[in-house]
């Protein structure tokens, strides 16, 4: 029993005995480039977080699926929340759980996009707890994972990709999904092979500077071969980083 979903309330009530943590995957709905799925960062972050949990045997809950990506909004099929929406669908999420006696959030992120508001709703929640007329509230800690950052899943992306990893729709990610999901493989042809970096800052000038969705990135390269070796290497540091979040 570690997905939600796939519990009912008795048995989260009898895992609340053993553990008040709680995994929770965070992703985006947005393009990623001619061949990598619009789903990538959340199914990045939800098979990620769901192998930790098996590892770990811990709970996880359903992926939270629509980020902050109003940037990609000129290309078709991206959703986005506000960030002010995104922040409070966190808070209600917290803040539901905590109700059941859970107060350690550890929030496995596939989406920079995301990371502001996701640090911002943390604020929102402490200051909740703080500000509340009849003293602090019971404490509760929250992290923020993001899958791709740690040292040993950073230097094997480098290893595969060198200088064509780029900063969006990335080779990484890409074979992540491949792995994950071989059915949905998707092929296109690309110019320049490695994507142009640089800034943007609506989604019709995201639109105008990268024409394609990508940003420094070559996904061409990617394989499943190498999305199974990332998977691997990403869920043992994020299993490790989770360790580390319950002990402190």
């Amino acid at each position: 029993m570690t997905q939600l979903l796939l519990s009912t309330w008795p048995e989260v009530e009898t895992y609340l005995k053993r553990s008040t943590g709680i995994i929770i995957p965070i992703g985006s709905t947005e393009q990623h480039g001619p061949n990598g799925l619009i789903g990538t960062d959340a199914l990045t972050a939800e098979v990620i977080a769901r192998a930790v949990g098996e590892q770990e045997q811990a709970l996880v809950t359903a992926t939270i699926s629509v980020g902050m990506a109003q940037h990609h909004m000129a290309f078709a099929g991206s959703i986005t929340l506000r960030p002010s929406t995104l922040m409070a669908v966190l808070v209600d999420h917290v803040t539901s759980l905590a109700r059941h006696g859970f107060d350690k959030f550890f929030f496995v992120n596939g989406h920079g996009g995301n990371i502001a508001t996701v640090t911002a709703a943390f604020s929102e929640i402490y200051a909740e707890r703080s500000l509340h007329p009849q003293g602090n509230r019971p404490g509760v800690r929250c992290g923020l994972r993001n899958w791709w950052e740690g040292r040993r899943t950073e230097q094997l992306s480098r290893e595969l990709y060198g200088n064509a990893l780029g900063h969006h729709a990335t080779p990484s990610e890409v074979a992540l999904t491949w792995h994950a999901f071989p059915h949905a493989i998707k092929t296109a042809a690309m110019s320049p092979k490695i994507a142009p970096s640089g800034s943007f800052t609506d989604a019709d000038d995201y639109r105008r500077t990268f024409a394609d969705g990508r940003i420094g990135s070559d996904p061409t390269l990617a394989t499943p071969e190498h999305g199974r070796q990332i998977f691997y290497v990403a869920v043992e540091e994020v299993a490790a980083d989770y360790r580390r979040f319950l002990a402190s």
